[in-house]
């Protein structure tokens, strides 16, 4: 069963409605294409700071580019392999270096349907960098969010709800499939946020975590992950069902702006089971808010990546 978990009280959210963000900062992984170019160049164009975080020097400096006639406020670049751990924290280490504070850190970046490959950490690479990657992003820079009294933004997928999180074999080893180990990585995503935005409440934090997620949108995800006949079958469904890339990034910006938005509430398209439309409350499986496993994956996941968050666990804090 699926169900939504908040009301905004809105059906149609839209950019034009974002406040004027002079002064505030956004820091977005995988900026420079897609979703995360469509909601840097929305934030930008209402006076945002944008920090764009992207793997590839090249494609960065080129979507810095073509941003910067754009953006009014600053416009930087740190890069970052969210795959490679050690990554991970020298790109962490670098922003603290630049930043004092961060108003939206958005937990955009990802890959889709991969062949099964291991991660340098030896993680599957999508859980690797879909969902560890930034759950030691998240972690490591949590305080900078604080400052701000921000936003936690992680995209999540209509995948989610295919099936429960499997935490006997949360690296998909047995018997490996791309969408399989993609829904998890997802699932992975909601389940932290979910469980991210309790722990700040409930330890008072003034930052909080909201997630979303973009339908079925058009970017280089659907051409650059799967292989073989998958990739063919996304060309295809890509041609009659996505929506462009800057619908896909409304709920994203939303989330990270939006005066309407609220916290741990999760948001994305209305239309075609959620695929694309106006945007407002999405529908949440039922397994996605298994509380026992959310707190099961945040402490596998500090095991895995070798960090330990300072907010308390429900139980610690009860």
């Amino acid at each position: 069963m699926e169900q939504k978990i908040s009301d905004s009280g809105f059906a149609n959210w839209t950019h034009a409605q974002l406040p004027d963000l002079t002064g505030r900062t956004f820091v977005i992984t995988g900026a420079n294409s897609g979703i995360g170019f469509e909601a840097a160049r929305m934030l930008g164009e209402k006076g945002g700071n944008i920090v764009m975080v992207c793997r590839s020097r090249e494609k960065g400096e080129a979507a810095q580019r073509k941003l910067s006639a754009r953006v009014k406020g600053k416009l930087d670049l740190i890069l970052m392999d969210l795959s490679d751990l050690s990554s991970v924290r020298s790109a962490a280490e670098e922003l603290r270096g630049r930043y004092s504070k961060i108003d939206a850190l958005i937990n955009n970046a990802g890959i889709m349907m991969t062949p099964q490959t291991k991660t340098v950490d030896g993680f599957d690479l999508q859980m690797g960098a879909n969902h560890l990657g930034h759950f030691l992003w998240t972690g490591l820079l949590l305080d900078l969010v604080e400052v701000a009294e921000g936003r936690i933004v992680v995209l999540s997928s209509m995948a989610h709800k295919f099936r429960p999180l499997d935490l006997d074999d949360l690296m998909s080893d047995q018997k490996y499939s791309p969408t399989k180990a993609y829904a998890q990585s997802k699932l992975a995503n909601l389940m932290f946020a979910f469980e991210l935005d309790r722990r700040l409440k409930t330890s008072g934090s003034k930052a909080s975590c909201i997630a979303c997620h973009p339908g079925y949108t058009e970017t280089n995800l659907q051409s650059t992950g799967p292989k073989g006949v998958l990739k063919g079958l996304m060309a295809l469904t890509n041609k009659m069902l996505a929506q462009s890339p800057e619908a896909g990034a409304t709920p994203t910006v939303l989330a990270a702006a939006g005066t309407e938005a609220k916290r741990g509430a999760y948001y994305g398209p209305q239309k075609m089971r959620e695929a694309r439309g106006p945007v407002s409350d999405a529908k949440v499986m039922d397994h996605a808010l298994d509380r026992k496993k959310q707190a099961a994956l945040w402490t596998r996941s500090e095991e895995l990546v070798g960090f330990r968050w300072s907010l308390p666990t429900i139980s610690d804090a009860a």
